[in-house]
């Protein structure tokens, strides 16, 4: 088993969608923007007003010429990167690059990019609590899974992590892993229904107490609702073009209720 002490959720976006995506999502957390840092001062972070920064804003294409859309990938803080990811790859992970600084990219069973890194954080921020008297927090990772590798997929991320794998009493699509308590990021794995749509993606979920009020606060913040599921969940498109929801789990414990 490898301890993963904390998750950071990285969201990755075009130097063309880098400002845009940045001022939004300091807006839904409600969290201070870092000074840019990196070789080419891609990275700045989300900084909450108490506890451990667990959001990132990446600007790609700055050193590799991607250029690619918005994309999100996860760090796994460690204790030994790597010894992680020796044994990630022995559970199946592609390795993708051993950086000289001590992080490893790797590639999960179906295509999901990942890093693992030493750097010690510890204290999870309360969520936001906002005007409108009610209380949000990006505490969820979505890895949205094809049919076919979906078992394969579920069994990867638990065994990486030790987290156990919970299924979903009303929706067989869903599973999630028990985090420890502490940790800021749930992942959740949900089954798509086409057999092989690519690799699997990811996206970012929020829970809050007041899903309209939510919804209507992030809509004023420049996203669109794309369907609203009743009792459980809103999907909202970000000003990016990215997918994320909104949903009525407990803030505070990332339970549904």
């Amino acid at each position: 088993m490898t301890r993963v002490s904390w998750v950071t959720a990285f969201v990755d976006l075009p130097p063309e969608l880098h400002e845009a995506g940045t001022r939004f999502w300091a807006g839904v957390t409600g969290y201070a923007v870092s000074p840019p840092r990196g070789q080419d001062a891609e990275f700045t972070t989300l900084v909450p007003p108490v506890g451990d920064p667990f959001l990132t804003i990446q600007r790609t294409g700055a050193c590799d010429g991607s250029g690619t859309g918005p994309a999100l990938h996860l760090d796994l803080h460690v204790t030994s990167a790597p010894e992680a990811a020796d044994r990630a790859v022995g559970l199946g992970a592609e390795l993708v690059h051993r950086s000289e600084h001590g992080y490893v990219v790797l590639r999960s069973p179906g295509g999901f990019t990942f890093c693992l890194v030493h750097e010690p954080l510890a204290q999870r921020p309360f969520p936001t609590r906002w005007p409108q008297q009610h209380e949000s927090i990006v505490d969820q990772v979505s890895l949205d899974v094809a049919a076919d590798g979906y078992e394969s997929e579920c069994g990867f991320w638990s065994a990486l992590t030790g987290w156990p794998v919970r299924r979903s009493v009303s929706r067989p699509e869903l599973r999630h892993l028990v985090r420890p308590d502490g940790i800021p990021i749930r992942l959740l794995l949900q089954r798509l229904d086409e057999p092989d749509p690519g690799p699997v993606t990811g996206h970012l979920d929020l829970a809050c107490d007041d899903r309209p009020t939510e919804v209507a606060r992030h809509v004023g913040l420049g996203a669109s609702v794309v369907a609203d599921h009743g009792g459980g969940w809103t999907t909202l498109r970000d000003p990016t073009g990215a997918l994320y929801c909104v949903t009525d789990r407990d803030p505070r414990s990332g339970l549904g209720r």
